[in-house]
């Protein structure tokens, strides 16, 4: 075996990555090793393709609003499903180029291979050993596809292979309608394919307020078919592939499973550890350390199933990597008399995570911020409501559809968290993180500042439904701007 690294990191998606950019401050003896493509699941396959197929298709679905706007002609446009898979792959390329920048020029210190966890301090790399201080595991995740299906082939689609297909078939079932189901569902919907969804949860795209949920699924309804509580069966039929879920039936060209994802620790050997693991074979790991047990050993991302978002994966990358190095750079114990000490391990920072957020950038979009409804205490808890049905920007731009839900707590006002359906989502969401991570109450953010006429004013509106429900509401001073009651006139609120 060589003389030890200081640490190696197996996998260079977004959390080796970040935990790549935290190891090359501190020591040149390190490892990085890749198997599969390199360039990360977010450019080659996730978030960014599926943002610009999406967006072709918002556009293309705009065209439903042009005649009540008074522009003409709509009638006439129409979506070259080819060229539209054609530009993403394009975008993704772009975007892929720029994630490979980040170890193109790592020299000898980069390495695609399969990696195998010898121990705390071990790991074989296609047949190599190599003596280590830390590990960093970053392998991510996959699509789940029940191996049932393989036998249909190529018709079996997901994210890993949706976009590079030249052209897709006029009928299309997705299945599974989390937070990957609804955004291609609706996109491609939107782009004139017959879509039916099927999924067994209750909760579409991770919404778990019942109010929300149902809105959300009404407005599904309105341009795919979509299919709720039973599993879905899929066989092979005249024509295409039959999928049926309870008594519905639909026959379809391809099939987008949809069902979430695994995480990629099968075969690492993380049995040689010496931790429990569970039925997954996943062991357990500290949320602000990133660290299993008190090993050397941090696993970070997507393969640790926590939170499967970039930002999140990128947050455990910069963990893991201050807190491996922190275990490589500290040095050994002195030696003691007979009988010799055992040297404690280091102590990892233990770092307080962000205020949970979570975006599906479906139409409206969904997002959930902080704590939900169904982690509160419904006595102690007000929820503030807004519907974008009458208010004045969203009706201006045709984009009143969906509502707003915060919840804050009774006694304090403070705000514990909001779950949406709403226009503009994406930016609601991210002011309502901030104040919840800055421990904001309703007050603190009515006294802000809010302009017209704009989105924005929609969540004002749930604000106010918050604080008359808050316990001091009767006592609130006539002078304090944040009191400041609506106008009562929908255009200018």
């Amino acid at each position: 075996m060589s003389q030890p690294l200081d640490t190696l990191i197996i996998g260079a998606g977004t959390a080796g990555l970040a935990a790549l950019r935290e190891v090359r401050k501190r020591t040149d003896r390190y490892l990085i090793v890749n198997e599969g493509p390199w360039g990360t699941t977010c450019a080659r396959v996730g978030c960014m393709p599926s943002k610009a197929l999406i967006e072709a298709a918002n556009a293309f679905h705009r065209r439903h609003a042009f005649e009540t706007f008074g522009l003409r002609g709509a009638e006439g446009l129409t979506a070259d499903i080819a060229a539209v898979l054609q530009r993403v792959r394009a975008l993704r390329d772009q975007f892929v180029a720029g994630a490979l920048q980040a170890t193109d020029t790592l020299g000898a210190a980069r390495m695609a291979g399969r990696a195998t966890v010898l121990g705390p301090n071990a790991v074989d790399i296609d047949g190599t050993p190599y003596a280590t201080r830390s590990i960093i595991i970053a392998t991510g995740s996959r699509p789940r596809v029940p191996d049932e299906w393989l036998a249909f082939g190529d018709r079996i689609l997901t994210t890993d292979t949706l976009f590079e297909q030249p052209t897709l078939g006029p009928r299309v079932a997705v299945i599974g309608m989390g937070v990957i189901g609804v955004e291609i569902a609706q996109a491609l919907a939107r782009l004139g394919i017959e879509v039916a969804a099927f999924t067994t949860s209750p909760h579409l795209a991770g919404l778990k307020d019942p109010t929300l949920n149902a809105e959300l699924a009404a407005l599904l309804k309105e341009e795919m078919l979509l299919h709720t509580g039973a599993p879905a069966e899929l066989r092979e039929v005249p024509g295409g592939i039959e999928v049926s879920s309870g008594p519905n039936r639909v026959v379809v060209d391809q099939v987008i499973a949809a069902m979430g994802r695994v995480p990629n620790i099968e075969h690492l050997g993380l049995e040689t550890l010496g931790v429990p693991l569970d039925k997954r074979g996943m062991p357990a790991v500290n949320p602000q350390t990133q660290q299993i047990g008190d090993l050397p050993v941090f696993l970070a991302g997507d393969a640790n199933t926590h939170a499967p978002l970039l930002h999140e994966a990128a947050d455990e990358g910069h963990i893991a990597g201050i807190n491996a190095m922190a275990c490589a750079l500290t040095p050994a114990a002195a030696p003691a008399a007979a009988p010799a000490a055992i040297p404690t391990p280091p102590t990892p920072t233990r770092f307080q995570r962000r205020t949970p957020l979570a975006i599906v950038f479906c139409d409206p979009q969904v997002a959930m911020v902080g704590k939900r409804l169904a982690d509160l205490d419904s006595a102690h808890t007000v929820t503030g409501t807004v519907r974008f049905t009458n208010q004045g920007r969203a009706r201006a731009a045709q984009r009143n559809r969906g509502a707003l839900h915060v919840y804050a707590d009774r006694a304090t006002g403070r705000l514990q968290g909001a779950e949406m359906c709403a226009p503009a989502a994406e930016h609601l969401a991210h002011l309502l993180a901030l104040a919840v991570q800055q421990k904001l109450t309703v007050h603190d953010l009515l006294g802000m500042p809010f302009y017209h006429p704009v989105l924005e004013e929609g969540l004002r509106t749930a604000l106010r439904d918050a604080a008359r429900q808050l316990a001091d509401a009767a006592n609130a001073p006539e002078s304090d701007l944040a009191s400041c009651p609506a106008l009562g006139v929908p255009a200018l609120e």
